[in-house]
């Protein structure tokens, strides 16, 4: 899949989230950023905001749940001593499990697919291997009887 096409399939995935309803607003990001902001602002009176603490180890997987967070109107943060890997939001629980988690999911998946797919392209293209996980053998046997 090239860029392009990767791209719109991400368009698709937000507009998706957003509750599109029709083919054109599958298509339009711009319409499925308005959907969602509006759903986040309606939320805040009926399930108002309350801290939450992400943990996501993957550098290119935060870099993409801060992204959308920031698409959203939400400032990501951690405090002082806090890991890299954590990311803290005030947003209602209401979004997070309906809109922003499963957005988060669907297009971090997305990428990451597309990512191994170019990785192991270029591997077999650059390298001439195979990109398959080392095989599995047998344990070595313990040395000097097996006594302590």
């Amino acid at each position: 899949m090239d860029e392009s096409k990767l791209i719109e399939k991400l368009r698709l995935i937000e507009a998706l989230h957003a509750g599109a309803t029709t083919a054109g607003e599958r298509v339009a990001a711009a319409e499925a950023k308005k959907r969602i902001l509006a759903r986040l602002a309606e939320l805040v009176t009926a399930d108002p905001p309350v801290q939450h603490k992400f943990t996501i180890a993957d550098p290119w997987s935060r870099q993409v749940f801060n992204a959308l967070a920031r698409r959203y109107g939400l400032q990501p943060y951690r405090r002082h001593g806090q890991h890299r890997q954590t990311i803290m939001l005030k947003v209602s629980k209401r979004f997070v499990d309906e809109t922003l988690w499963p957005n988060f999911n669907a297009i971090n998946s997305e990428l990451h697919a597309h990512l191994h797919d170019v990785t192991a392209r270029v591997i077999r293209e650059v390298l001439d291997a195979s990109t398959s996980e080392a095989d599995e053998v047998a344990a070595a046997p313990v040395l000097g009887g097996g006594k302590a």
